[in-house]
């Protein structure tokens, strides 16, 4: 069974640096066990998008110190375990795929959150010459399945350059492209959320390709994940 929620759920109701000092060896050997189920997940990833088998667990991980530098919470550590994936790295501007797991609200999807002035461009610019593909993306019944839809913080009004009655208004005035699927914590204890999770990723493909062609050069291929 994974340990994951027991030392998460103490970690919320115990958010200092003393707690954590004082069990140190629990962190660590929880947080091992959530490198080698990222591992996993690389391994799994790297059969169907390429350039992933590159890397490594630790390169993929997030910290769980908090910067709370400009922030009101200032609890020192998350609350979760997290990872992304992205073919050009974690940092990487182009679109990836995610895990969170935390008690009661572990979940799987990816895309591209935030992206920056001029990769929205790019991305909204590819809706407009191209939407009916980003619509049928969504509209698949296995994309609706796991997803429901794409989500993201929207304009209240069209952004520049494009009318209020465009046909892909509602694509054109996201700020972010993500799409998320929850996944049971029965499922994260005992191990079935591994091939859950890139069941799910699996099923975003199209959905990471189109942003992916729409921010990188793809006339040689290079921007298909």
């Amino acid at each position: 069974m994974r340990p994951y929620y027991k030392f998460l759920s103490a970690l919320a109701e115990n958010n200092h640096r003393e707690w954590m000092l004082a069990n140190k060896k629990w962190y660590d050997e929880t947080r091992a066990e959530f490198l080698e189920d990222v591992e996993y997940l690389i391994k799994g990833l790297s059969e169907f998008v390429p350039g992933m088998d590159v890397f490594k667990p630790k390169d993929c991980v997030f910290r769980i110190n908090r910067d709370v530098r400009f922030s009101k919470n200032k609890d020192p550590y998350k609350t979760n375990f997290s990872a992304y994936f992205s073919p050009k790295g974690k940092k990487s501007p182009g679109p990836g795929y995610y895990i969170s797991i935390k008690p009661e609200n572990t979940v799987v999807g990816g895309g591209i959150w935030m992206p920056e002035a001029e990769n929205l461009k790019k991305i909204r610019r590819e809706i407009d010459y191209s939407g009916a593909e980003l619509e049928a993306i969504e509209n698949d019944p296995d994309f609706k399945k796991y997803f429901g839809q794409i989500n993201g913080e929207r304009l209240k009004t069209s952004p520049r350059d494009y009318e209020k009655d465009h046909p892909y208004i509602d694509y054109l005035r996201l700020k972010s492209f993500t799409a998320f699927t929850k996944l049971e914590d029965k499922d994260v204890a005992n191990g079935a959320y591994l091939n859950k999770a890139l069941d799910a990723y699996r099923k975003m493909l199209p959905f990471n390709n189109f942003l992916a062609q729409a921010i990188e050069d793809v006339e040689d291929g290079s921007g298909i994940l």
